[in-house]
């Protein structure tokens, strides 16, 4: 994680290094140039970009690296899941990258979550780097049907695996504290209030999602496809600060 100190807390917009570190830039765009533009655009207000499957689809490790020289946490969700064996060798791949965050998919199990921990784990000790944060998505934002047992059995899950964190909704938060209060906990569906849904089933305001306990908001089209998104990424800050 990007290192912080007392003479070096405030960001160009005013915005704290400890409230940056809180918000994940969603990058979903296929082409390098535009992230990076974007990147510069929103670091002001943003300590992570996230690399989703379009723009790692597009660009590859390429992504990871261009951000990391922006100096952003990079937050690499391409939601690993397969079996157990290939999760393992994928994630060590990925960790030795010096991504900050890697999510893999709940819904694999605990075998296989486990294996993903360890995979990452051992890519960034190879590379020297320290031990990014392992993901366990639990259910996606878009789904808006999945019965009530499911999130609490996939925290668990991510939790006994040896995740450091978890992906869930809003909604979710409270189980997630319950169940694993150490876990980081990611939250994707944050639109300000007025702003369209787009394909989410499960969303809340910047604010509703830090009274309820997240640690990380992901924002994406909410200020990338705004006609101002530094203006909108401004509102979002404002809207946590007071």
């Amino acid at each position: 994680m990007t290192d912080t100190n007392d003479d070096t807390n405030i960001s160009e917009s005013g915005v704290t290094e400890e409230v940056r570190a809180t918000l994940a830039l969603a990058l979903d765009v296929d082409d390098l140039v535009a992230a990076t533009r974007l990147g510069r655009e929103l670091k002001p207000w943003f300590g992570v970009a996230k690399v989703g499957l379009e723009l790692y689809s597009a660009a590859g490790p390429e992504a990871v690296g261009a951000l990391r020289e922006l100096g952003y946490d990079v937050f690499l969700d391409v939601k690993l899941h397969d079996i157990p064996n290939t999760v393992n060798k994928a994630a060590r791949v990925l960790g030795a990258l010096g991504v900050d965050y890697l999510t893999l998919h709940a819904f694999g199990g605990i075998d296989m979550l486990r294996a993903g921990v360890e995979g990452l784990t051992e890519g960034a000790s190879n590379a020297g780097l320290e031990p990014p944060v392992a993901l366990g998505v639990t259910v996606l934002t878009s789904d808006g049907t999945a019965p009530d047992h499911i999130v609490p059995q996939r925290v668990r899950i991510a939790a006994e695996a040896g995740c450091g964190g978890l992906v869930c909704a809003a909604k979710d938060l409270k189980d997630a504290r319950t169940l694993a209060p150490r876990l980081v906990r990611v939250v994707p569906g944050i639109r300000p209030a007025g702003t369209a849904t787009h394909d989410q089933a499960n969303v809340a305001t910047p604010g509703e999602a830090m009274a309820q306990g997240a640690d990380v908001l992901v924002i994406g089209r909410a200020v990338t496809a705004a006609e101002n998104p530094a203006e909108a990424a401004h509102d979002i800050v404002t809207e946590l600060l007071s």
